[in-house]
């Protein structure tokens, strides 16, 4: 709860834009992984936080359009802002994005520290092979060569569950 507790509010708030709801609904979730953690495989872990976390704030939005508690009137709600049905899958889709990036970041930071350099300039930085080999000093081929080779070690030592 304390390591993960905020960080369940602020993925929570980002589908509900309602701190009171956020708030009930961390509470749901926090509660939910306590019940769910003898089955988790602890790989990922953040990763199915975040996914726990999302669908809960999804389910807690559907059951409040199909029963509202206050009246709506045309699209407002009672503070006058106007209600956005998309924000919910928007929300999820930028919560995973933003685990998968944060992960990636850590797999690459493990990589050889000869590939690292060329991966993170080529693929992270968008940068192209005439830019690193004038950043790094390198030939122009030895840049494609290391890409290269870092794509291989990837291939050889990453696996799908890395990233789950």
């Amino acid at each position: 709860m304390q390591a993960y507790g905020s960080y369940i509010y602020k993925t929570v708030f980002a589908v509900l834009q309602s701190p009171h709801d956020a708030e009930d609904v961390t509470q749901e979730v926090l509660l939910q992984i306590y019940r769910s953690l003898p089955e988790c495989r602890m790989d990922g872990l953040k990763t199915w936080i975040t996914r726990i976390a999302v669908n809960k704030a999804i389910d807690y939005k559907r059951s409040r359009a199909r029963r509202p508690e206050e009246p709506v009137e045309s699209g407002l709600l009672s503070d006058g802002l106007t209600e956005n049905t998309d924000a919910a899958p928007a929300a999820e889709q930028s919560a995973l994005e933003l685990e998968e990036k944060r992960q990636l970041r850590e797999q690459v930071a493990r990589l050889p520290d000869n590939y690292r350099e060329v991966v993170t300039s080529y693929y992270m930085q968008d940068k192209s092979y005439e830019q690193i080999a004038a950043e790094t000093g390198l030939e122009l081929k030895s840049v494609e060569s290391r890409l290269y080779r870092a794509r291989n070690w990837m291939k050889r030592h990453w696996r799908k569950e890395d990233f789950e």
